[in-house]
């Protein structure tokens, strides 16, 4: 007759002989769905390559008309200041 110890014992090694076989299981499954997840970003950094002359232009455009903002909002700040600058020099005078 079987002892209680060993069939404690023979329990154990069920049971890590499935713990075994099921990290093995989860193991094979997370490396396939990483290698799903490669196949993606890698689809989505070869769209995304396609775009970035899309994103150039818009960029250039953005600054020339960034650019072409600030000269004239100079031009009227200059302008401005030099009317009042002229009502204070009449006024001192």
């Amino acid at each position: 007759m079987i002892s209680a110890v060993d069939f404690v014992n023979m329990l154990f090694y069920i049971a890590l002989i499935i713990l075994v076989i099921v990290l093995i299981v989860l193991a094979i499954r997370a490396i396939q769905t990483l290698n799903r997840v490669d196949r993606v970003l890698d689809d989505i950094n070869r769209k995304s390559s396609k775009l970035d002359g899309v994103f150039n232009i818009i960029d250039g455009a953005t600054d020339a008309v960034v650019g072409i903002s600030d000269t004239i909002v100079s031009v009227v700040a200059n302008g401005i200041e030099n009317i009042f600058n002229r009502k204070r020099v009449k006024k001192d005078e």
